[in-house]
């Protein structure tokens, strides 16, 4: 009988492969508005507080890129 390569090997991988583009996708989202923010805001005060924040808002960035690059390298390595 043919099996599906496409699909993971069990129900605890896929929901772990989900969680990490989850995470992935909220990270990368999170450090987008951090590093928005300052444009937007019309207050000074959240304005300078926003600036001051760049530092993280590229991390969630990178953290998030990692977690969505490491979710792309799992499924790739499931496909033949």
């Amino acid at each position: 009988m043919p099996t599906n390569d496409n699909t993971p090997r069990n129900p605890q991988q896929a929901k772990a492969d989900k969680e990490m583009l989850f995470k992935g996708v909220t990270c990368a989202l999170i450090g987008l508005v951090i590093l928005l923010a300052p444009y937007v805001a019309r207050s000074g005060g959240v304005r300078d507080l926003m600036a001051q924040a760049t530092l993280v808002g590229w991390f969630a960035l990178v953290l998030g890129g990692g977690f969505i690059v490491q979710y792309l390298l799992r499924r790739a390595k499931r496909k033949p």
